[in-house]
């Protein structure tokens, strides 16, 4: 039986909603059969906590005494490079970003233990994150 929007939003505010994930509702077809499964099922997430392309976090560190432009250095966040190229102290850290010193895929498949969404999920997560940066100074700035 398809549903409108309305009806599962309906569904949702009594508790009623049945919510599977994407890898759930393809076992859940096998077993049950396409038709069985949609009439059970209101909601299939499709989300990831994954590093995609194009994910990533937008930072700003604030002006520091004294002042420095990170735009045109090097950033690196717990030894992950970060995109300085924005502005003065904005930076983007990218999800698939690895540390300079990993194989990669020197030795295929590489294992890829660390990288952007590792700091992205530490600094959601409220944890220390070195900041290490190479920049120079500015007057550009004033308070």
């Amino acid at each position: 039986m398809l549903r409108t929007i309305a009806e599962i939003n309906e569904r949702i505010k009594r508790g009623k909603v049945v919510v599977v994930t994407a890898e759930e509702v393809i076992d859940l077809a096998k077993e049950k059969g396409i038709s069985k499964a949609t009439e059970k099922v209101d909601v299939v997430t499709t989300g990831t906590f994954g590093p995609m392309c194009s994910s990533g976090a937008f930072l700003n560190t604030g002006h520091s005494k004294p002042r420095i432009k990170l735009g045109g250095g090097k950033v690196y966040l717990n030894d992950v490079p970060v995109y300085t190229g924005i502005a003065a102290v904005d930076l983007f850290l990218g999800a698939t970003a690895i540390p300079d010193d990993d194989p990669r895929n020197k030795f295929y498949p590489g294992e890829f233990n660390y990288g952007g969404g590792h700091v992205i999920e530490e600094l959601v997560a409220g944890k220390d994150v070195r900041l290490v940066a190479t920049a120079y100074g500015t007057d550009c700035y004033p308070r």
